[in-house]
């Protein structure tokens, strides 16, 4: 069993596999900040002065008084649906999902595709047998061609 798992865990794409997740995880880093501290705090200047990580419904409308932030609503206790950072991380998938097609995108074109080469054969006019180009007489039927 250990030879098996060494010989799994050596496979090439078994390692490019984890290579993919670390990156992976430090792109998403990346972009988590770029969206809540590039990207979000324009939009929500553009909306009013709408921070979207502090949005939220307040479930129990019993409660008294009702809680200005999502920080005093956790404190308190009270349910809340903070709905804000749905919308921060709706738009950090988009983002990431974008980019993740520009790469592969970009890499599909730098992958060119070569031409299959010509053939160098050609059927026979009387058998239709495939001979090559250069062949004055058919294997197949001897024909002259």
């Amino acid at each position: 069993m250990l030879k098996e798992f060494k010989a799994f865990i050596s496979r090439g794409n078994v390692i490019d596999l984890a290579v993919a997740v670390i990156i992976g995880a430090a792109f998403g880093k990346i972009v988590t900040t770029f969206v809540e501290g590039v990207l979000m705090p324009p939009l929500g200047l553009l909306l009013g002065g709408v921070d979207f990580s502090s949005l939220f419904v307040v479930l129990d409308r019993t409660v008294s008084p009702l809680p200005k932030s999502l920080d005093e609503a956790k404190k308190a206790g009270v349910p809340v649906i903070a709905y804000g950072q749905l919308i921060n991380d709706i738009i950090n998938f988009l983002i990431v999902a974008l980019a993740v097609f520009m790469v592969v995108r970009v890499a599909n074109r730098l992958k060119r595709v070569e031409p299959p080469p010509a053939p160098d054969t050609r059927d026979c006019p009387f058998c239709a047998m495939s001979i090559p180009k250069k062949a004055t007489r058919c294997p197949h039927c001897t024909s002259t061609v």
